[in-house]
């Protein structure tokens, strides 16, 4: 594959023990690396995706009209006082000739058509962006152990008062306002007290009435039985602000579902209580039943009916990994709608680059192609891709461009102006959500970290490490000393806004979970340079 060449780039810096002697050379692969453009449209899979962006890691491609008589084209990156010039014979090349040599900060491209006496025959392109800071190891080190911050992390939302409420209601506690998403909130919660009565024995007990009682909840709310959407828990709970937005009154997400009916295995797993897979198996056999014969499903549907809300399709990667999961207890009857699933993603969504957001309080209808692309579409299903049993070069190939797309786009490794405060609003290295909330949130840092841990542990990519590392590590350093509550998003708030900070449990689930898997992966950190 074209990009492993890549990686030899840094072999001169690594000694006999595998162990790069320092970061110097895995931030000279990553300068060589951030030279190959994204996903160009010159590949002709797709056509340029990047209209919307607004910054780059990476030497960019622009969508720039081609003049029939023009000899060639000059680019022109100005920053400031200075600027930097190649000539290229084609409208659309990239920025690498110049790249490495544009600091990080805001700048100007301009293009102008050259004739063939060299003179130039006008401006036929502008661009303002970000040329956005490179990996640039080694970053600030973890401030405590990786499995004591999950830990702390899971006890944070499991003693909430409106957690342990479970223990003695059939309904959620609205403290908590975030309980008004059954499947997002009260299914992690059922997932956070599986796992603290599997890490913590001396809570096995409590965890499980959490547990139970979430669980049971979210039965409750299901459709029932022989109904289009049979055993889905819904998307809202109660007449909350984001359920009054007209986009989603009486709608539910269609991929949703897939995180409650894993909440459901989780505990069935714990406990071994049939009813709890039983009903994960039925969630998924809705899903089936939905299904399109081109593997596609519909982003949202109406809660009752059953019917697509709009003709925008779900990005399928929770529905895959939920399929895969089932496949797992010896429900075979999964592995086909999870095999047109996946020729589904790779025809369309993966082919046309627009991994497109999916999130419920965001509208999908009418976005023009690539205006709200998210890291959490793309890294887990760069993640899919790279743990699939029988995954082919495509596949990798895939899963790499994904995993660029994301860092390119998302990932700052740092900012390039301090507040007159004197110290920076956002605290990197972290990771974007998506183009309509620029927020670094703890969820995508976690997406593209995992991401980075399976490309690692597909090739053996040191720099892929050293990245997770430094977004883990930064994940430590924003955790409450005191309390173990890991924020959602990472960025300095005044006092009466941090009294009501967005602390989303799901989001904490995931943190915690992939500090887990970093915990366990001591051996392999041990493979990167000493700081």
């Amino acid at each position: 594959m074209k990009r492993l060449a890549l990686i030899l780039l840094a072999v001169t810096g690594i000694c006999a023990c595998n162990r790069p002697q320092c970061y110097s050379s895995l931030n000279e692969q990553a300068a060589a690396e951030y030279l190959e453009p994204v996903r160009p449209a010159s590949e002709g899979r797709n056509p340029c995706w990047n209209k919307f962006a607004k910054k780059f890691i990476y030497a960019p491609c622009f969508d720039v009209p081609e003049v029939p008589e023009a000899a060639g084209y000059r680019f022109t990156v100005r920053k400031g006082d200075d600027s930097w010039s190649f000539t290229a014979d084609a409208p659309g090349a990239s920025l690498a000739p110049v790249w490495n040599s544009v600091p990080p900060g805001d700048v100007e491209l301009e293009v102008e058509a050259i004739g063939q006496d060299g003179s130039s025959l006008g401006t036929v392109y502008t661009r303002s962006f970000l040329r956005d800071f490179p990996f640039d190891g080694p970053y600030r080190p973890a401030v405590r152990d990786y499995r004591e911050a999950a830990i702390k992390a899971a006890l944070y939302v499991f003693l909430m008062p409106e957690i342990q409420h479970w223990t003695e209601s059939a309904l959620p506690d609205m403290n908590y306002p975030h309980n008004t998403y059954p499947c997002k909130i009260i299914g992690a919660t059922v997932r956070i007290a599986c796992l603290v009565a599997r890490e913590l024995p001396e809570r096995r007990e409590n965890a499980l009435d959490v547990a139970r009682g979430a669980a049971a909840f979210l039965m409750d709310m299901s459709r029932p039985a022989g109904e289009p959407l049979a055993f889905f828990p819904p998307t809202y709970y109660l007449d909350k602000e984001a359920s009054k937005k007209d986009w989603n009154k009486g709608k539910t997400m269609t991929m949703e579902a897939a995180a409650a009916g894993q909440a459901f295995l989780d505990l069935y797993d714990l406990c071994g209580e049939q009813e709890y897979l039983d009903r994960a198996v039925e969630i998924g056999r809705t899903y089936v039943r939905l299904q399109r014969e081109d593997g596609s499903l519909p982003i949202k549907l109406d809660f009752l009916t059953g019917e697509p809300v709009n003709d925008v399709c779900a990005m399928l990667d929770p529905l895959l990994n939920y399929f895969v999961r089932l496949e797992g207890y010896g429900f075979s009857e999964f592995g086909g709608p999870r095999s047109l699933g996946e020729r589904w993603m790779d025809e369309v969504a993966v082919e046309r680059f627009d991994m497109t957001g999916q999130f419920e309080d965001v509208n999908v209808k009418d976005l023009e192609p690539y205006q709200n692309l998210t890291n959490c579409t793309a890294a887990p299903y760069a993640s899919y891709l790279l743990n699939k049993a029988d995954k082919s070069s495509r596949d990798i190939d895939n899963a790499l461009d994904l995993i660029r797309l994301s860092e390119d786009q998302f990932v700052h490794w740092a900012y390039p102006e301090l507040l007159p405060d004197g110290f920076y609003k956002r605290n990197a290295p972290c990771v974007h959500e998506q183009y309509r909330y620029e927020m670094p949130v703890d969820n995508s840092a976690c997406n593209v970290a995992n991401a980075w841990l399976d490309w690692y542990e597909c090739s053996g990519d040191l720099l892929a490490l050293a990245k997770a590392e430094a977004l883990l590590d930064n994940m430590t350093i924003q955790q409450n000393a005191v309390n173990g509550m890991i924020p959602t998003t990472w960025e300095f708030r005044e006092t009466g806004k941090d009294r009501n900070r967005t602390f989303w449990a799901n989001c904490s689930y995931s943190s915690i979970i992939t500090l887990m898997r970093f915990a366990g992966m001591a051996d392999e950190r041990a493979k990167l340079p000493a700081r």
